[in-house]
């Protein structure tokens, strides 16, 4: 089970980078009137191990702020969507049904080598 983080703030945003220079994260944004969205987050859920601290964003209640995440990590804006933020950088982005745990593992293993 994932305990999600809320976000509903935008300072939350500038906060978890700072934290990501520590450790990885995950932030997920979820369109919660999306059948396809809400089919990914189970998915998504459902396959999870690892131990990252995990971001939620309900787009549509704060859609600014994934219009800032949008901005600052340089990503397009896509519903439901998955990114790995490490040491301040999107490093990992994911899509609609390209959400993947497993490709999430990858790239967390090729970014410690």
């Amino acid at each position: 089970m994932i305990n999600w983080i809320v976000v509903n703030e935008l300072a939350q945003i500038d906060e978890l980078v700072q934290k990501s220079f520590n450790n990885p994260l995950i932030l997920f944004k979820h369109s919660t009137t999306c059948s396809i969205s809400q089919m990914t987050k189970l998915r998504f859920e459902s396959a999870y191990d690892l131990e990252l601290d995990c971001y939620y964003l309900d787009l549509l209640a704060f859609r600014p702020i994934s219009n800032y995440i949008a901005e600052k990590f340089s990503v397009h804006h896509e519903s439901p969507q998955l990114l790995l933020i490490d040491k301040g950088e999107c490093t990992y982005d994911a899509s609609h049904f390209d959400i993947s745990v497993a490709e999430l593992k990858e790239t967390l293993d090729f970014q410690k080598t």
